[in-house]
């Protein structure tokens, strides 16, 4: 072989390598790679009485670790209302409270659990999102505001006293905390997909995780 077809040989071999490590550097992360919590953790994974939006028996059930003063929950909500939207009676949200937020986000949580109660979850919890800015400002947060703003909402704040201090409500809460600490949840808002955990994070990631599992359930 002359010298000159040799470094031409040598140069291709060269940038076939490069463009290799190159792609292999820079390709997308497989959302397929995520795995399923350990069997230890199901239970602390999702509780019977967490709530749920949705229909109760769809095959695809996404666990969102939320705390209702969190900015990031607030901006995910109408990505996870779309999600919903899009794969109609095949998907479902769970939520669990955790209130990284300190006070107000505890507040916010006894207001959603009276409203619970009095069976108008959803619009008091679009309400409570909507107003955040107002009750949980970083500068001057003012969760006395909470109950005025549910009641714009329909919450019967009369009867909310009282349930919000009920023992139940403080059960929840105090389980809540434990679940997060043992699911070793560190920000809000933490997702799960039939129990695989998103990671990476970001809503194109969580769109493909939910889209698979609902493509798994035949739906």
């Amino acid at each position: 072989m002359t010298r000159r077809p040799l470094i031409l040989s040598v140069l291709i071999l060269g940038l076939a390598v490069f463009a290799a490590a190159a792609w292999y550097a820079t390709r997308p992360t497989p959302v397929t790679a995520a795995a399923t919590i350990p069997s230890d953790q199901a239970e602390a994974l999702l509780r019977p009485y967490s709530p749920i939006l949705g229909p109760d028996e769809a095959p695809v059930t996404i666990v969102e670790f939320f705390d209702p003063a969190c900015e990031a929950c607030r901006a995910f909500y109408p990505v996870v209302k779309d999600i919903m939207s899009e794969h109609g009676d095949a998907v479902r949200v769970a939520i669990r409270y955790t209130p990284f937020h300190g006070e107000g986000s505890e507040e916010a949580i006894r207001v959603l659990e009276a409203a619970r109660m009095q069976g108008i979850f959803e619009p008091v919890l679009e309400a409570i999102l909507r107003e955040q800015p107002q009750w949980a400002s970083h500068d001057a947060p003012e969760p006395g505001l909470l109950l005025d703003i549910a009641a714009d909402a329909g919450l019967d704040v009369e009867a909310a006293q009282a349930q919000m201090k009920a023992p139940q409500t403080m059960a929840i809460l105090n389980q809540d905390r434990a679940d997060v600490e043992a699911m070793d949840v560190r920000q809000t808002p933490t997702f799960f997909v039939n129990g695989r955990p998103l990671d990476p994070f970001g809503e194109e990631e969580l769109r493909t995780l939910v889209a698979e599992e609902v493509a798994e359930s035949g739906r």
